[in-house]
């Protein structure tokens, strides 16, 4: 055979061999909400994967363990099981939702990259040692819902000024909630407000934490969750009592809001879910977790749910008008 043609028949062999080789597929494992309980955030981590090359059925498995399939957020054995499970799949990074499914992962594994989806407080959690540099195998995205209190608050005065009384109903782990409680009574005190704190650790105990704060004489409702994400899970019967007690509230986000509450400050869960894949890819092409930071929202949405807010006779201001997104009108 002459050295060309023997040269063409080996490049031929290589390509031959190049196409029979299996097409590398990334195991990923996923610790949050199910598309019943969060369609658009599910769908907003698919597709963020989607477009950076990562297509389920194609070169990508998810691994999906929900956060609400019949289990209370709060219930860390089953959220720590169910990480373990991932582990033991030997996904190659964990997706995990909000605080709760963060901290279950991190009990779970100390080698396994995790990517958090939409944490409350990081630092003060004890996920990551920064922002900047997160040292360990964590590293994602945050909210910020300690540090928007305050401003939820001011909001909230300027929408019903007349209401000096502010329940506060809160929920989810007991550091950020802590935080968040002390940083709200700052924020009250400087607006010149009485705030009230009540608990509502389960979803059973949502009824009669209403019935405390309205005896308590509470004019509006300003709900933080603290990442315990029983109040999104709960989202359409706590916007029904808060209605039933003709109460203003401001909650967490804009889910809720759709679901009937009156409004909400807070960043674009969907893009946090979203730009988490690209966490996700930097850790698959070998970036380690530590080395990666933290990254905060970059936008802030005051959303506004117009029937509660006729059915509550609130007349929302020209200035807030103009800069809000609006829902149920």
């Amino acid at each position: 055979m002459r050295r060309r043609d023997a040269l063409g028949a080996l490049l031929a062999a290589l390509a031959s061999g190049a196409r029979a080789q299996p097409a590398k597929v990334w195991r990923v494992g996923y610790l949050g909400p199910s598309a019943d309980t969060a369609p658009k955030l599910l769908k907003a981590f698919k597709d963020g994967l989607a477009s950076l090359g990562y297509v389920e059925g194609r070169n990508l498995v998810i691994e999906y363990r929900w956060t609400n399939a019949g289990t209370a957020m709060n219930d860390e054995a089953s959220l720590v099981a169910s990480a373990r499970d991932l582990v033991a799949r030997e996904v190659l990074v964990i997706a995990a939702s909000i605080d709760p499914a963060i901290l279950a992962a991190s009990k779970a594994t100390k080698t396994v990259p995790i990517v958090m989806l939409n944490a409350s407080d990081p630092v003060g959690s004890g996920f990551v040692e920064s922002l900047s540099r997160p040292g360990g195998n964590i590293t994602g995205m945050t909210n910020q819902s300690a540090d928007l209190i305050g401003k939820k608050l001011q909001t909230l005065h300027e929408v019903v000024p007349s209401a000096k009384r502010i329940a506060m109903l809160v929920s989810g782990p007991a550091k950020i909630k802590a935080r968040t409680i002390a940083a709200a009574r700052d924020a009250a005190a400087a607006l010149g407000l009485t705030l009230d704190v009540y608990e509502a650790a389960t979803a059973a105990a949502l009824g009669d934490a209403f019935a405390a704060l309205k005896r308590g004489g509470a004019q509006a409702v300003l709900f933080s969750d603290t990442g315990g994400g029983m109040f999104f899970t709960e989202r359409k019967r706590l916007a029904d009592l808060a209605l039933a007690n003709r109460l203003p509230a401001m909650v967490a986000n804009a889910e809720i809001v759709e679901a009937g509450a009156l409004m909400s400050v807070a960043p674009d869960s969907v893009d946090n879910y979203l730009r988490a894949a690209t966490f996700i890819d930097k850790i698959l092409k070998g970036v380690k977790p530590a080395d990666i930071p933290v990254e905060q929202p970059t936008a802030f949405d005051t959303t506004i749910n117009m029937k509660t807010a006729k059915a509550l006779n609130v007349v929302i201001p020209p200035a807030l008008r103009v800069a809000a997104r609006y829902v149920g009108e």
